[in-house]
């Protein structure tokens, strides 16, 4: 049945912000915004298990404009806290046009980028700050800011600043901030340290739970192939180019951009993420992805949570998560939002019992197979239902497309075998690889 308060009127927002939202296209609230805004615009403290992708950033910040006080040169009134440089310009770019149409000025602040541009801003005054707790803290340490005058304060993935160790300078800026504030609160999870916070900071909060409290496993569709090191860059790119747009996750900066550059020279459409770049060049790459400029981002755990990028087809384990936690952060930037997706593991040998303990956290259960790529739609997932022409069309175009580029970019840096041993042993694992698919059949 469908909520009776459908227009944002309804939950209590201004008509200056409603009219701003129907510039961008915002009409009718998510239910995250249903649910939270009426007792956040009360000035009542507010604890909310909620999604990425479910409407968070609105959730608090329709509010947090419609109460912000205006700021005096250094001293902002309201602080959004953030756990990476991505989510802090996603949140600003989501609320700059909206204060705008209330007089307010916003600004965000992170490491990786110049201190005078930001000191220079401060100096100025703005109202609101959207900011990562390390940068915060350092412009606090050089008297560029200063947060007693900070009288609402939001906490945005709560979880994952608790899981890269940013508790304790939460916790610091929350003790500098005005005792009388109202603090807001939004996680994936609300256990562990975080229920911690919520105990500390917040005063008879008024507690929400939105969707599933985890990522759920089976709006996806999950793929674990046997692979070495001769077939695993062919893969990646036959994955990539036919289940696109896709993430690919890589374990180091120095994988990403090797595997970055690997795909490039296959002909690939791709852009690099991590935290080695500087913010321009992040920057540069989300704006990319999220246009469809290019159609794989290639990224370390830094692209796992927070950023909520629409119509993901494909993850891609290029590198195996560091734990289940891991594994569902990453395989949950695909099917959002009531979509499908189809998430990819590529699992050496030495790795296979370490993905079975993987899969045992986190709920499921599949057999680790010889790649089987023919599975792989263009674009749509998988294709169970393939008629045989179809598959062995697909079969032989893999097949040609890896003899033709694997022999030559998947181990550049080895100079000890020839082109052609390894065109060889490489026509033997996919011909096995096809064996072992009919037999199944």
């Amino acid at each position: 049945m469908r909520n009776e308060l459908v227009r944002f009127s309804d939950i209590g927002v201004e008509p200056r912000l409603v009219k701003a939202l129907r510039r961008e296209g915002i009409v009718e609230p998510f239910e995250v915004q249903r649910e939270s805004i009426p007792d956040s615009l009360l000035g009542r403290d507010v604890c909310c298990r909620a999604p990425t992708g479910s409407g968070k950033t609105l959730a608090f910040g329709l509010p947090l404009l419609s109460r912000c006080s205006d700021a005096k040169p250094k001293k902002p009134t309201s602080l959004v806290l953030t756990p990476t440089r991505e989510l802090a310009e996603q949140i600003r770019a989501v609320l700059d046009p909206l204060a705008k149409s209330l007089g307010h000025r916003i600004m965000s602040i992170y490491g990786g980028t110049p201190y005078k541009g930001q000191i220079s801003k401060l100096a100025k005054g703005a109202e609101i700050i959207v900011a990562c707790p390390g940068r915060l803290l350092d412009l606090v340490e050089k008297r560029a800011l200063y947060l007693e005058n900070v009288d609402i304060v939001v906490l945005d993935e709560a979880d994952r600043m608790a899981d890269m160790g940013f508790m304790e300078p939460v916790c610091e800026i929350l003790d500098a901030c005005s005792r009388n504030r109202q603090t807001i609160l939004f996680s994936a999870t609300l256990d562990d340290e975080v229920a911690g916070l919520v105990e500390s900071y917040q005063r008879n909060p008024v507690v929400i739970e939105i969707g599933p409290e985890e990522v759920s496993m089976d709006s996806m569709d999950h793929i674990f192939w046997r692979v070495n090191s001769s077939n695993k860059l062919a893969l990646s790119e036959y994955v990539t180019q036919n289940c696109s747009p896709s993430i690919v996750f890589c374990k180091t900066r120095a994988g990403s951009n090797k595997l970055g550059k690997q795909l490039s020279e296959m002909g690939a459409s791709v852009a690099v993420l991590h935290g080695g770049m500087n913010q321009k060049q992040r920057d540069r790459s989300m704006r990319k992805f999220s246009a469809q400029k290019v159609r794989t981002l290639i990224a370390t755990d830094v692209a796992s949570r927070g950023i909520d990028i629409q119509g993901v087809n494909c993850v891609l384990h290029y590198d195996p998560p560091e734990n289940g936690k891991a594994y569902k952060h990453r395989s949950g930037r695909t099917a959002r939002a009531g979509m499908t997706g189809i998430v990819v593991s590529l699992v050496q040998k030495s790795q296979q019992r370490y993905y079975k303990r993987i899969q045992k956290q986190v709920g499921i259960s599949c057999e680790i197979t010889e790649p089987m790529p023919e599975l792989i739609g263009s674009g749509n997932g998988i294709n169970p239902e393939l008629n045989n022409r179809e598959k062995n069309r697909k079969k032989k175009r893999f097949h040609d497309m890896d003899r033709r580029k694997g022999s030559s970019k998947v181990n550049s840096s080895s100079g000890r075998k020839s082109g052609k041993k390894r065109d060889r042993r490489q026509r033997r694992n996919f011909k096995k690889s096809k064996s072992n698919t009919h037999k199944r059949k």
